[in-house]
């Protein structure tokens, strides 16, 4: 009976360690060597070195002068990367028709604008989506102009050289990273005095 047994602990003890810990040092050091951005997080650091963020996780921004990203179901108040997911409504809970039609009446009243992008009153999967839509973006230019005293070019201009292709050109969706974008727009555009709309 050990002769059966024995294969079978040996081939577990083997699996084991070359499964669960060669490997995955090995492709966690060539990461780090290849991709060492990539491996640690995609963090983004200000001017003196301390972490603000990550271009791969959501932050609520919620200030006129900044784009605001997706809104977000993670956590209790939303953006909560400890407890990633989104709402669970289904398409026909009255919970969730009854949030976006609020969220879409707000963001009409706030823009003047009728058509509204589907990215701009629905949560993702994950409620850490980095990314939105360039048509939610461009819809929030004229609010970030008056914020920041600027000119709606100004600011629209930051914006669409901030806009992501899809990979290869065909692979994903065109899209702009909102941390990435409102730190551009900071160094580009800063916050003066408001001008009259």
């Amino acid at each position: 009976m050990l002769s059966d047994i024995r294969p079978a602990i040996v081939s577990t003890v083997l699996f084991t360690m070359l499964l669960g810990l060669v490997y995955p040092l090995a492709i966690t050091g060539v990461a780090q060597v290849a991709f060492p951005y990539q491996a640690d997080g995609s963090l983004v650091r200000d001017a003196k070195g301390d972490v603000i963020g990550s271009a791969l996780l959501a932050q609520p921004f919620a200030k006129d002068e900044y784009l605001h990203p997706r809104p977000s179901a993670a956590g209790g108040n939303g953006y909560d990367p400890t407890s990633s997911g989104g709402s669970n409504y289904g398409p026909l809970d009255p919970r969730l028709a009854k949030r976006i039609a609020a969220d879409a009446a707000a963001l009409r009243a706030s823009t003047g604008h009728y058509a509204i992008p589907d990215d701009a009153i629905t949560t993702s999967g994950s409620g850490l989506d980095p990314d939105i839509s360039p048509d939610y973006a461009l819809l929030q230019v004229d609010r970030i102009a008056r914020a920041r005293g600027a000119t709606p070019q100004a600011v629209r201009s930051v914006i669409e050289q901030h806009i992501e292709q899809p990979f290869l050109g065909f692979v994903g969706q065109a899209h702009v990273n909102v941390l990435m974008t409102n730190l551009a727009l900071d160094a580009a555009v800063p916050k003066g005095p408001s001008r009259p709309a």
